[in-house]
């Protein structure tokens, strides 16, 4: 016997080829989702929970590192002060980290602080040309991203975008001032000397804004 439209009926305990095609199919993707997949348990270094961008831990893990890089190539003002003013590009590339508007450069000195003006103080040095200024951030605020950037170590591609490039310099600067900054009062510091250690861009050789990575008050 025949089934409408002459359609074969399957024969009892039989399997449909298309059944069979689409069971392997499934095997198929289940095993290939499998083999893809990693089981992540919570609370594991593997937790994405875990791996969510933090700018304080970030900016209290780099900023020893920043320091001691630092102060260990930190160049003398007035040997600085010298090649900058035979040669401002090739002092920048000898002693400096180059970015997209100028060399960060590391500087140390001893120097007598003067009076306090906005976040900085002005501080005199000897052996430096007197038409060279230079100025000590010493907060509340300190601005730009020079510590970020002064061992050429922190680039924009370690981040997922601007956004946390910026903000990674803000935590470095802001673990700086918990570090450093934290040991001083600004307003007592006129009259009084310190050897500091810090970095500058060089962008304009006559004034440097240096921020500072040490300073010690003698």
């Amino acid at each position: 016997m025949s089934t409408q439209n002459g359609v074969a009926a399957s024969k009892p305990g039989s399997v449909n080829l298309k059944t069979l095609i689409g069971a392997a199919l499934a095997v198929a993707v289940v095993g290939a989702i499998a083999l893809d997949t990693t089981v992540v348990r919570i609370g594991s270094e593997n937790d994405v929970r875990q791996q969510a961008f933090s700018p304080e831990s970030y900016g209290a893990e780099q900023f020893p590192k920043i320091q001691a890089a630092v102060t260990e190539k930190a160049v003398a003002a007035s040997e600085l002060a010298t090649a900058i003013a035979a040669d401002k590009k090739a002092a920048g590339e000898k002693y400096g980290v180059a970015t997209s508007t100028g060399p960060v450069i590391p500087v140390s000195f001893t120097a007598v602080f003067g009076d306090r003006k906005s976040n900085y103080n002005e501080v005199k040095i000897d052996g430096l040309p007197p038409e060279i200024v230079v100025r000590v951030q010493t907060g509340p605020a300190v601005n730009g991203t020079d510590l970020r950037d002064a061992t050429g170590s922190i680039e924009f591609g370690q981040f997922t975008n601007q956004i946390q490039f910026q903000d990674a310099g803000s935590a470095i600067n802001n673990e700086m001032k918990k570090s450093v900054l934290a040991n001083l009062d600004p307003a007592t510091l006129s009259g009084k000397t310190a050897s500091v250690i810090g970095v500058f861009k060089l962008i304009n050789p006559k004034n440097w804004l240096v921020t500072p990575v040490k300073v010690d008050l003698k």
